[in-house]
């Protein structure tokens, strides 16, 4: 899972990115974009790990990506190489400016938003528009015209001339035909409010609270309290009324944003989660796990986790009954432990 971090200059940005990573950046390194890559705390995991005592214990990650400085330009179109670092990514987290700062005016977190979600959608329609005059010339030049292509891009074009991002569509912007143009305004958003040290409620932002997923993050703070010692963090997160980490908070969204789920391969060896979307069939998430699996797949072993830890042993497991064997279209729920059968 891969997400890109955007924001007008000022929002926090930056130190979002160090509270969520753990890397802090200097001066020379914002010239260019910088992915810190973090395992996703998982309790699950841990049981597990306690369990079977393996030689390794791997857990799912995340990828944050943080274009690199902008210059202050306050228009991200006009820089589309920093748009193009961010269509590689699932989803998009917009950091709105929710403090005051010295040189900067009182923050209006509701412009701010729309100001940064304008340019994303007159991104995107001028990637349909171009793509629609290319297809016209070609049918008139006699070449093969997918008509299906063209109807799918006129109504991308008609919702972002009414200034609607393409992500209140979900349907139409998943279609296989569109998703080579990676459009911006159709990738899932989360939106975080950097707030001041002592605020930690959201701010009165209009119709972004009810249409988006939105989070308010005191990121200063939240920085600050991720350099120490683990103790005395514990100890400014009850002060300062944080029962999660910005880090494990906003990981739980990003998975709930993106459908995702996780299941676990157990053993000796190797107790490991593997993330896959909601929905996903057994023989698709053994080839997450490799395309040997998925192409042999005969059967997937399955255990709830709460079964196992419920039986306390896998053997117990099977005793009980409560391991079976599922087919190639058996839907994996969050947290099922699988083994996979095949034969290449």
């Amino acid at each position: 899972m891969k997400l890109g971090i955007i924001g007008l200059p000022g929002a926090g940005k930056t130190t979002l990115f160090e509270t969520l990573t753990g890397i802090v950046l200097d001066d020379d390194r914002k010239q260019e974009d910088r992915i810190g890559t973090i395992k996703v705390p998982d309790e699950h995991v841990d049981s597990l790990s306690n369990m079977y005592n393996p030689k390794k214990t791997i857990y799912a990650q995340v990828e944050y990506l943080l274009p690199r400085k902008t210059a202050n330009k306050p228009n991200w179109k006009k820089d589309e190489t920093v748009w193009s670092s961010v269509r590689t990514c699932d989803a998009l987290i917009h950091v709105v400016r929710n403090f005051k700062s010295y040189g900067f005016e009182e923050p209006w977190p509701a412009e701010d938003f729309a100001s940064l979600e304008l340019d994303m959608i007159f991104t995107d329609l001028l990637v349909v528009e171009k793509r629609l005059e290319r297809l016209e010339m070609d049918g008139k030049r006699g070449r093969k015209v997918d008509p299906e292509e063209v109807r799918l891009l006129t109504e991308c074009r008609e919702m972002l001339e009414q200034e609607e991002p393409l992500r209140r569509n979900p349907e139409l912007a998943g279609t296989d035909l569109l998703k080579g143009f990676t459009f911006l305004s159709a990738k899932p958003l989360l939106v975080i409010f950097n707030n001041d040290d002592e605020d930690d409620s959201l701010p009165k932002a209009g119709k972004v609270l009810e249409q988006e997923r939105c989070l308010a993050i005191r990121a200063r703070l939240e920085r600050e309290l991720s350099q120490m010692p683990e103790e005395e963090a514990r100890e400014y997160l009850q002060e300062f009324g944080i029962s999660d980490s910005a880090m494990d908070l906003m990981i739980r969204v990003s998975y709930e944003l993106l459908g995702l789920i996780s299941f676990f391969t157990v053993g000796e060896d190797e107790v490991r989660a593997w993330t896959i979307r909601r929905d996903t069939a057994a023989s698709e998430a053994a080839g997450v796990i490799h395309s040997d699996i998925q192409k042999g797949f005969i059967r997937a072993e399955v255990l709830a986790y709460d079964d196992l830890m419920a039986a306390g042993s896998y053997k117990e497991a099977r005793k009980n009954g409560t391991v079976r064997l599922e087919g190639k279209t058996y839907p994996v729920h969050d947290v099922d432990i699988i083994e996979f059968r095949f034969n290449v």
